[in-house]
């Protein structure tokens, strides 16, 4: 048997960046008080163990969708099941694993905030400890594909408010299930969030200003003027935090080198990308790869 952090089938994982963390969240008032710094979703994650032995310094909430699993908090043993969900407070030695034959299927979140603290007391009082059940709501699994998919998109500070005031409703739907919907979806057909669908589509190109400007029908400086109001970046640098970020992707599930990663994502020059990786993230591409698991 090989426990193991990640490395299942299907799984998806967002890890943003230091750099967003210490700026855009804790600098906008909107969303400073309680804020995702990782998410992700692990089916069928059989063997799939984590222990740190002095905590970390975000809590974190895990849902069991499906099959079973353990979790030790504090000194506490925990036994999750399906709708079963648990929250490990920051700074609490932990470990939790799935079952060797049943194996979980986990969505879950890392946060802080000077808020988080009481979020996480708030569900303890309610439950009586750390761990808590709920009924199935698709809705809820909407809210977290709606987080999600908005920090797939990049860290624009559009992105970044609206996940984070999703996680709010997210985090009500533990601790109160009260009624809550999702806002009907429709297809935008703006500029800028045809541009980010372009460059999503195209992270293996390297696309210049111009390209990115006429994929949007929008003149270089029109463009770029735009779509820095909405998002606060310029293109490019939005576009390279994409690059990033799928990068991050190879480097949490895959064994591709370095080399072959920046290929993928479109830098040919594998010392300009370690670079480049390292502005964003704050830690080289061979570091951030010593960090996974959930």
């Amino acid at each position: 048997m090989i426990r193991k952090k990640e490395g299942f089938e299907g799984q998806r994982a967002i890890v943003l960046p230091r750099k967003v963390i210490a700026g855009p969240c804790t600098a906008d008032p909107l969303i400073n008080s309680l804020y995702i710094t990782d998410i992700g979703y692990y089916p069928k994650a059989r063997y799939h163990f984590r222990e740190r032995s002095h905590g970390t310094d975000q809590h974190i909430l895990i849902y069991c969708r499906e099959g079973r699993g353990t979790a030790t908090v504090g000194g506490r043993e925990y036994h999750l099941g399906p709708e079963d969900f648990i929250l490990i407070p920051a700074g609490s030695p932990h470990h939790y694993a799935s079952d060797d034959t049943d194996a979980w299927t986990i969505y879950w979140v890392h946060f802080k905030g000077p808020r988080a603290a009481d979020a996480v007391a708030s569900m303890e009082r309610r439950f009586g400890g750390y761990l808590g059940q709920v009924n199935f709501q698709q809705k809820r699994l909407g809210l977290f594909e709606d987080m999600y998919a908005s920090l797939e998109r990049g860290y624009g500070s559009d992105n970044l408010s609206y996940a984070n005031m999703c996680f709010w409703h997210y985090l009500s739907s533990f601790l109160f299930e009260e009624p809550f919907s999702l806002s009907e979806k429709h297809e935008s057909h703006d500029a800028v969030e045809q541009s980010i669908s372009h460059m999503r589509d195209h992270l293996a190109a390297s696309l210049t200003l111009s390209d990115l400007a006429a994929s949007a029908n929008l003149s270089a400086s029109h463009y770029s003027a735009v779509f820095r109001k909405r998002t606060g970046y310029s293109p490019l640098e939005y576009f390279h935090h994409l690059k990033v970020q799928k990068a991050c992707q190879y480097l949490l599930f895959t064994d591709m080198r370095i080399k072959e990663i920046a290929f993928s994502v479109g830098v040919e020059d594998p010392y300009y990308f370690s670079r480049m990786f390292s502005k964003l993230m704050g830690v080289s591409p061979q570091q951030y790869r010593l960090r996974r698991g959930a």
